[in-house]
């Protein structure tokens, strides 16, 4: 199994399909997905297709999201990092920053701190120019995760019928504690 980040608590490494049970945890909670859609999902099997879909975008882009697994117990306690993509805004593909923490996690630091480690790994190892990210407009905790980490919003746009701002981080604005 790859490993691609190391942080000071956390590994962020290749979501493999034994994942499924913590993906389950994160996914099926209705609060988690509450500024998502309200989507959770509701079976296992989906999140062995969600696992095969992120391992299919290492393949085929090169970068998907990462399980985050907690270094002192092992535990799976979400996911993060950039992903390209190619369809959720008009115009050119783009690097996306994304996270996503189990609900018993949340309020840690967890998402800040892969975040950081993820814009690291893109401007610093794969030399993006810019990276995007989104939050929707009512989700007050990921929009002050993504301006703490730098980002500036530049508009907002609709997705499922609900108002996301929308944010970019270029590689010479972000300042890296590495």
């Amino acid at each position: 199994m790859t490993i691609f980040v190391e942080t000071e608590r956390f590994l962020l490494r290749e979501l493999v399909e034994a994942d499924a049970q913590g993906l389950y945890e994160l996914d099926s909670d209705p609060e988690v997905h509450r500024y998502l859609g309200n989507r959770p999902v509701t079976s296992i099997d989906s999140c062995f297709d969600i696992v095969q879909h992120v391992r299919r975008q290492y393949r085929e882009n090169g970068i998907g999201r990462w399980a985050i697994e907690d270094k002192a117990t092992n535990a799976f306690v979400g996911w993060a990092g950039l992903k390209y993509e190619m369809s959720i805004r008009v115009g050119a593909p783009y690097y996306d920053l994304g996270y996503r923490i189990i609900r018993r996690y949340w309020n840690q630091g967890i998402a800040t701190e892969t975040a950081l480690a993820s814009l690291h790994y893109g401007f610093h190892k794969l030399n993006l120019p810019t990276i995007f990210a989104a939050a929707h407009l009512d989700n007050k905790a990921s929009n002050k995760i993504l301006v703490n980490l730098g980002f500036s919003r530049i508009e907002t746009f609709k997705l499922d019928d609900a108002v996301h701002n929308w944010y970019e981080l270029n590689s010479n604005n972000f300042l890296s504690p590495e």
